[in-house]
């Protein structure tokens, strides 16, 4: 992580090429002041092609380079900016390309964010990668380095981070409109995807427009199978972060800005499992579980009390609180979030959205406190617009979601799946991770369960590195 002079080798083999981390200096800003921002994107299809229309919408960015392993993702892009240079292998595109590069747009499945992120960021590129910004929890903490020490523009794509109701329910949490805080209940509906299913084993022929190996890049190898693209990625543990690493960068942003989180000092869960007869029950490691509950405990901060943070997915939600009516809407469609102070009640939905106190009469009754932080205007400025125009003015511009906050965030998003992918460890004929496993934040590490250090951080195939 240190800048030295010298060359980093990255890659996998034959297609490998050289970064040099000690001309990142030179790349920090746009090429020079009043030009537009170069931007390239890796992953162009799906949440790619969305993040590249709200940049290319802010007026100051020209869209140069596109990469994706897979043409049929990438066509509506390809079409849309067709004087871009189009590439499938993003190591390709960095070597050449990295004097026409400012920024780049990282939209690709979570198990290859840090890896791609990594190389752009060693060659002085500001970075836009999507949530949850890595699959692992050192992976995390390695990229919020990476941004301090090569001293660029960084977002994750929490949009929800950059919206108004975020930073309402912050202000309120932290000037004790509801007392000290120490419960939060976060839910989502999440998985809308299939999860705790057994692997395939069917071969399907790879299709012409998809290197199935760059796809694959740092999870082991396995044959093609329809089910794992272009979305269902999620649910299987080489490649994705299920529901909660999916919504969990949305809905758990909240209480992590507006309580000041940081670092748990434990986790512990239960997860839904697969009856495959009688008696018999099934829970498959390759994908993630129908549905889990995951508890996190985070010391007290400050003059912060302690906090138990309680994440529900696949169905399970929280007993609706009393100050609610029977009739009344608990959260939203997609889930919701529930503070528990010693004064009260604050209830949201996804990205804090229509808050309210409970009971909601409390609303008329009460004064409450306007944000602090500046307001993301609508319609003028969102949240990939709001990273476009940071680069342009240069490290230490704000950007609502950058590595040092959204880091530490992904790591206690990340946690939940290290308490799920320990579950079912064996250690003679216990089960150690089923039991509430202490973690020690600043080291990164499982204190009480050795075994469960194995999901701090996976190995890659090959010659993938960090």
């Amino acid at each position: 992580m240190k800048r030295r002079q010298f060359l980093k080798k990255t890659g996998t083999g034959a297609t490998a090429f050289y970064f040099l981390p000690g001309t990142v200096i030179s790349h920090n800003n746009c090429s020079s002041p009043g030009e537009k921002l170069n931007i390239a994107a890796i992953g162009a299809g799906g949440k790619g092609w969305e993040n590249l229309n709200r940049s290319f919408q802010a007026g100051s960015a020209n869209i140069v380079a596109l990469c994706d392993v897979d043409d049929r993702m990438s066509e509506r892009a390809r079409k849309k900016w067709s004087q871009a240079t189009y590439y499938k292998d993003f190591r390709i595109m960095l070597e050449k390309e990295e004097k026409n590069i400012d920024a780049v747009i990282i939209s690709t499945p979570d198990h290859m964010h840090a890896v791609h992120a990594m190389a752009c960021m060693q060659m002085g590129k500001h970075v836009y990668v999507e949530k949850p910004l890595t699959h692992d929890i050192q992976e995390a903490r390695m990229l919020t380095k990476a941004a301090e020490e090569y001293k660029l523009v960084t977002q994750m794509g929490n949009q929800g981070s950059s919206g108004d109701d975020t930073r309402k329910v912050e202000t309120w949490i932290q000037k004790g409109v509801i007392g000290d805080v120490h419960r939060v209940h976060v839910w989502t509906n999440r998985p809308v995807w299939p999860q705790g299913i057994p692997t395939p084993v069917e071969k399907h022929s790879i299709p012409s427009e998809l290197d199935w190996d760059l796809w694959l890049g740092t999870a082991p190898f396995r044959d093609y199978n329809n089910i794992y693209v272009p979305a269902n990625w999620r649910g299987w543990v080489d490649f994705g972060t299920g529901a909660l690493g999916d919504m969990g960068c949305h809905f758990i942003d909240v209480p992590f800005r507006a309580l000041k989180l940081g670092y748990p000092e434990s986790v512990e869960c239960s997860v839904g499992a697969v009856w495959t007869g009688f008696f018999e029950e099934a829970i498959y490691t390759d994908s993630y579980p129908p549905s889990s509950k995951i508890h996190i405990q985070f010391p007290a901060r400050g003059s912060m009390v302690p906090v138990e943070l309680i994440w529900y997915d696949g169905g399970i939600l929280p007993r609706r609180p009393d100050e609610l009516l029977p009739d009344e809407k608990m959260g939203g469609w997609d889930g919701g979030i529930i503070f528990e102070g010693s004064e009260g009640k604050i209830m949201a939905e996804l990205f804090g959205t229509n808050p309210t106190l409970l009971p909601t009469s409390r609303m008329k009754d009460t004064e409450l406190p306007d944000a602090e932080k500046p307001f993301v205007k609508k319609g003028e400025v969102g949240h990939q617009e709001q990273w476009v125009q940071a680069c342009m003015s240069g490290y230490g511009s704000y950007t609502s979601s950058p590595f040092s906050e959204s880091g530490p965030l992904t790591e206690t998003v990340i946690m939940g799946n290290l308490a799920i992918l320990s579950y079912n460890l064996k250690a003679g004929d216990e089960f150690p991770g089923r039991k509430k496993l202490l973690w020690d934040g600043e080291n990164m590490k499982i204190t009480n369960f050795e075994n469960a250090n194995r999901f701090v951080k996976r190995d890659y195939r090959g010659s993938w590195n960090l």
